[in-house]
């Protein structure tokens, strides 16, 4: 079982140790903003149901975004009178900022959140964060689509939901079937990792983190919820569902360009069985067949169409050459991207250099081949040309697919020597996205700034936080 940690990548996902008394082991975030009526009765029942069914330490955070009403005054007297519970504020809206901004600064393993109106059933809070505390997943989420959900809700909802949910599976593959239910959690070394991709500071945030973190190859948990609609909701739906579409876009395009530098957090937790050294059983090689066959035969169609259409005003060799030429560029990028997983820009000009190298292996091949067919056949049939080249293309398939695994895209990991892989690659080179340093050591218990992440910087300067203590003064006049 791999437990070491190597340069570049993140410790082994594992079962939470045992913290010192009075560390808390989960950190549950209510986001607010206006919310002066629902907070108390909130956060009073949250902290019972916690205080009786919870087997660890815990702390409840409130996160004022920018509230104008007594909201942050109501949220300073429940820290004063319950030890559990602590308020940052934020002077600006946005729940996926208040989010990021809590969760970096929480000195918790598990961080999680909930809407204040308190929809979901609190039986399901234990059941989604166990799996992240066992170290068996990731992130996990409630899920109010899932067929042993219990929801009531007005089929306005419903239909917004599922539709979304189609979106998302359709345009972004997610296989998450609920994506803004106000009921997540995550690792805190996960997130450390994750939160500095995502983009979204509103509602389109949970969107975001999920795709990303599903795309990186991490465990996302999902539980059944009973759910109740908030008839009072203050969510405005057409407004949400615009920025969600654009966020879709938005990172529609950032997975499609490869701009993403998501090999920072490829599997870098947890002991994935893909990754073991077992005698006999080349790593990843059938996954890597089955996507080179349909790449080939893809490839192979479009190279056939090429030499017809090339063959129309020009001689057999040079019809070959041409066609075999674009399809080789059009084969390398697909095989790299879909087989190989390889994602970014990084090294794509010498992967092109190296298939090409390939692609003259294989126009040597089908070169000959029709060689010798015009030194048989003064005038061969045009379909014995094809099933000549056919039967050359597949032999130089086989090659292609050798060389392709053994020196254009190797798989790094196997080698113990300090060669960079693509995972250290993406560390070092610019992307267009916008990304932080990962952090490469463990989490620890120590405390950080509000408004800082776990190593220490944060990039977007309005988030600084600072606690909101009940005998602090704001300056601002919430009536």
């Amino acid at each position: 079982m791999r437990t070491d940690s190597s340069p570049g990548t993140l410790p082994a996902r594992e079962h939470l140790p045992a913290a010192p008394a009075g560390t808390p082991v989960l950190d549950v975030v209510i986001p607010v903003y206006n919310e002066e009526k629902d907070l108390q009765p909130c956060v009073r029942r949250l902290h019972e149901h916690l205080d009786r069914t919870f087997p660890y330490a815990f702390r409840i955070t409130i996160a004022d975004n920018a509230s104008t009403d007594t909201t942050p005054q109501v949220a300073g007297r429940l820290a004063a009178e319950i030890p559990e519970v602590t308020t940052f504020r934020l002077e600006q809206k946005g729940r996926g900022r208040a989010l990021r901004a809590v969760w970096s600064a929480s000195d918790a393993p598990v961080l999680a959140y909930m809407d204040v109106d308190l929809s979901t059933d609190l039986n399901a809070l234990l059941p989604l964060v166990a799996p992240l505390i066992s170290g068996h997943s990731d992130l996990a989420i409630g899920s109010r689509l899932a067929r042993s959900s219990r929801v009531v809700r007005g089929p306005k909802r419903e239909f917004i939901s599922r539709a979304y949910n189609l979106i998302l599976r359709g345009s972004l593959q997610a296989r998450f079937s609920d994506a803004q239910c106000g009921f997540k959690a995550i690792r805190r070394d996960v997130a450390q990792v994750l939160l500095p991709l995502v983009e979204d500071t509103g509602w389109f945030f949970d969107t975001e983190m999920l795709v990303l973190a599903e795309r990186a190859g991490l465990r996302i948990h999902e539980v059944p919820v009973d759910w109740v609609d908030d008839p009072d909701s203050t969510v405005h739906i057409v407004r949400t569902a615009t920025d969600d579409l654009k966020g879709v876009w938005r990172v529609g395009r950032a997975l499609a360009t490869g701009s993403l530098p998501l090999d920072r957090i490829a599997r870098p937790f947890g002991d994935d069985p893909r990754d073991r050294d077992i005698k006999d059983v080349p790593k990843g090689l059938a996954r890597q067949l089955v996507g080179f066959c349909v790449v080939g035969a893809l490839s192979t169609l479009f190279y056939l169409l090429l030499y017809s259409g090339f063959r129309i005003f020009s001689g057999s060799q040079i019809a070959n050459a041409l066609a075999l030429l674009v399809s080789a560029v059009a084969n390398t990028a697909a095989n790299r991207r879909l087989t190989f997983g390889v994602r970014g820009r990084g090294g794509a000009v010498r992967h092109q250099a190296q298939g090409l190298v390939v692609f003259g292996i294989g126009l040597a091949l089908t070169s000959g081949s029709l060689a010798a067919l015009n030194a048989a056949t003064s005038e061969p049939a045009h379909s014995t040309e094809l099933a000549v080249l056919v039967a050359a293309n597949l032999a130089a398939t086989v090659l292609r697919f050798l060389l392709f695994r053994a020196w254009v895209f190797p798989d790094r990991r196997e080698d113990d020597s300090p060669v960079r892989t693509p995972y250290d690659t993406a560390m070092h080179e610019a992307t267009p996205y916008k990304a932080t340093p990962y952090v490469t050591a463990p989490y620890d218990t120590s405390p950080f700034r509000a408004g800082e992440a776990a190593d220490g910087t944060w990039p977007d300067a309005t988030l600084q936080l600072q606690p909101v203590r009940p005998h602090d003064t704001d300056s601002r006049d919430f009536r």
